[in-house]
């Protein structure tokens, strides 16, 4: 069946009404759909048919996907204050939602549609029965298996259309090539594949294009809303110091994998600085780390260096921080599908054949799906000298090493490492990532165990694994290093590297007793007596070097990297920010705000402190903030003591 164009209408549903009416013809009363992760899903048309399947109890959806993604939703008051008018600028007035995920958070999806996802936005479905007893834990490179052994009929996908008018997958070719072609090996039909032509797709056809006739049903969505961008959060000190004590154990002329948020922006920086300022880094590095200069596990893993040969990219997720890379030339070590080629490349003994060939096609960074800002669009749509040098590609590729494949990927992977993010480990090296001992789920198991798996596997690789070392909710301050955990993601056969704001602890190939030493040598000074002491009683430990973890406080941290702050070689947003200056100062008041009012007594004594505040003294700072806000003098009581406790706030937190 050749590819047909639906015809743009004026409303959303009528735009898409000629395509869910070819998906509900070809699958019939059950209708059972793969949709890409993350940018590739597109919202409008899932939107019309699960408003069409809603409307019909007739017919059953069964919707196979990952991380749907909403805009922030606000609360009343301070919240909806700042966030509604940042939402509107950031997002655009026209982007949609996906109904069925503000429908799932409430638990208000009807009885005849299904939606199972096997990665979720962290946090965000806690409380949804319907999500936590629909999602499918699944590696990611398990995804395509687990869809395509649901059979489903019908594959719907977001593309790019390149000047030549071809299509590509683009932001997701991640898990849709993977499912098709599974689909085919086992003699199932193949699917009804629908594609929405996004024009702010960035255009990637290296790996995610696709022949003519791909696609049975092609919608161009000429006025598509921007693309969704994920707000930049600021990046504090103990931050800072995981991401410093990483960029330490990244090899110059080696592979990098990061995933996103905070702690990722603290790397890509720190690789940065010791790229483009490397007098500054050691600066920072020695503050923090005195011993580092001589410690052999940067001699033989890492370096402090700057990065004379690059890096070469290969993540499933790309994301700001190789955009930051690459355009202060640390991603730049080129790869070619030559396996005799690619081991001279690197081993100094390349022929001129072979710079040639590394110079016309040689590629730098490997990805399966990006998601990001604006500004990592942007430069995916035009990446300057990286033109031609960015591969998108399944799942399967990036984060297996494959059977025919593998000598090759060996090569090209040399020296990896594989730098994700879990939010506990355990003394014994486990790591908790995706949920909770109870059972529900924070998010998904994702890449993670997979690229854990392949660090094992590579014969120079290392998994490293960032924690924070404690949790701070402003009511209490708990470990995030613990004795034991109900629930694992990674577990402690696996151990490698982990890294808190403390320090690293190299785990592999130890004994228990050293394992649980080195843990505690990262661990927040004011828990690890008590982990300790818990160790002893378990006859894991005979006895704990108190001196090991003696200097483990956030004071240290401050001590240590608050000078660079002041000198701005550690910025609050160190790969930009999507606030504005004013809305920057707002996030730290605002911030300071929740955690002195998230006990009663903290409340009391914040409501005290601001009936008594003088209003009239404010600098011109903290008046634009409040203006921001929408306050102007005129509010009744309630929002006018909004107003004053904002205003201590901001005081506190003034730079």
């Amino acid at each position: 069946m050749g590819p047909t164009t639906a015809a743009a209408a004026p409303s959303p549903d009528e735009r898409w009404r000629e395509a869910v009416d070819r998906i509900l013809d070809h699958a019939g009363a059950r209708v059972v759909v793969a949709a890409p992760l993350g940018l590739g899903k597109p919202h409008g048309l899932l939107n019309a048919l699960y408003r069409r399947c809603r409307d019909d109890p007739t017919r059953e959806l069964v919707l196979l996907s990952a991380l749907s993604l909403a805009r922030p939703a606000a609360k009343a008051g301070l919240e909806r204050r700042f966030l509604a008018p940042f939402v509107e600028r950031h997002f655009g007035p026209d982007f949609e939602d996906p109904q069925w995920f503000l429908d799932q958070r409430r638990d208000a999806l009807p009885p005849n549609i299904t939606v199972e996802e096997f990665y979720l936005p962290s946090g965000a479905l806690l409380g949804s029965r319907q999500a936590q007893q629909h999602y499918a834990s699944l590696n990611y490179s398990h995804a395509a298996r687990g869809i395509a052994g649901r059979r489903c009929n019908v594959v719907v996908q977001k593309v790019a259309r390149g000047p030549d008018g071809r299509l590509a997958l683009s932001s997701n070719p991640d898990v849709s090539f993977d499912v098709l072609d599974r689909l085919a090996a086992e003699g199932a039909p193949r699917p009804l594949t629908v594609a929405e032509v996004d024009p702010g797709l960035p255009y990637i056809g290296l790996g995610a294009g696709v022949e003519p006739g791909f696609f049975d049903v092609v919608v161009d969505h000429p006025d598509a809303p921007p693309l969704f961008g994920v707000p930049r959060q600021p990046v504090s000190l103990a931050e800072f110091a995981i991401g410093l004590y990483a960029s330490t154990l990244v090899k110059d002329g080696g592979t990098l994998q990061i995933g996103i948020g905070a702690l990722s922006d603290a790397l890509a920086h720190a690789l940065v600085l010791r790229h483009t300022r490397n007098d500054d880094y050691r600066r920072i590095v020695g503050a923090l780390w005195p011993d580092a200069v001589d410690s052999a596990l940067v001699r033989d893993h890492g370096g402090l260096g700057p990065f004379t040969r690059g890096l070469f990219g290969c993540s499933e997720m790309v994301m700001d921080g190789f955009r930051h890379l690459a355009l202060h030339g640390v991603l730049r070590r080129r790869v070619v599908p030559d396996l005799e080629a690619q081991r001279r490349l690197d081993d100094g003994q390349a022929t001129a054949d072979d710079i040639a060939r590394a110079d016309r096609e040689g590629e730098v960074l490997h990805g399966g799906f990006f998601l990001g800002s604006p500004e990592l669009y942007a430069w995916l749509r035009d990446p300057g000298p990286l033109a031609g040098r960015i591969r998108m590609t399944r799942i399967s590729t990036i984060n297996r090493l494959g059977l025919e494949d593998a000598p090759l990927h060996v090569a090209q992977r040399r020296h990896a490492r594989f730098v994700n993010t879990t939010m506990m480990q355990t003394l014994l090296g486990a790591a908790v990532s995706d949920g909770l001992e109870d059972g529900r789920v924070v998010s998904g198991v994702g890449g993670q165990h997979d690229f854990v798996v392949q660090a094992h596997a590579l014969p120079d690789a290392r998994s490293i694994l960032l924690f924070r070392a404690v949790r701070d909710d402003g009511t209490r301050v708990s470990s995030c290093l613990l004795g034991h955990y109900g629930h694992t993601t990674i577990p402690r056969h696996l151990r490698d590297l982990a890294i808190s704001e403390y320090g690293i602890a190299d785990l592999r190939d130890r004994g228990d007793a050293d394992c649980i030493r080195a843990m505690l040598a990262i661990g927040d000074a004011r828990f690890s007596p008590g982990l300790a002491a818990g160790a002893v009683a378990a006859g894991k430990l005979d006895h704990a070097d108190p001196a090991s973890w003696a200097r483990n406080t956030p004071a240290a941290i401050e001590a240590a990297l608050a000078p660079f702050r002041r000198e701005g070689l550690l910025p609050e947003y160190p790969l930009g920010s999507d606030f504005t200056p004013v809305e920057q100062d707002l996030v730290r008041g605002l911030g300071r705000l929740k955690r002195d009012t998230a006990t009663r007594a903290g409340k009391a004594r914040t409501l005290w402190a601001a009936l008594w505040l003088d209003e009239s003294r404010a600098e011109p700072r903290e008046d634009a903030a409040i203006a921001r806000m929408g306050y102007d003098g005129r509010e009744a009581w309630r929002e006018a003591l909004e107003r004053k406790l904002l205003r201590a706030a901001l005081r506190a937190t003034a730079p």
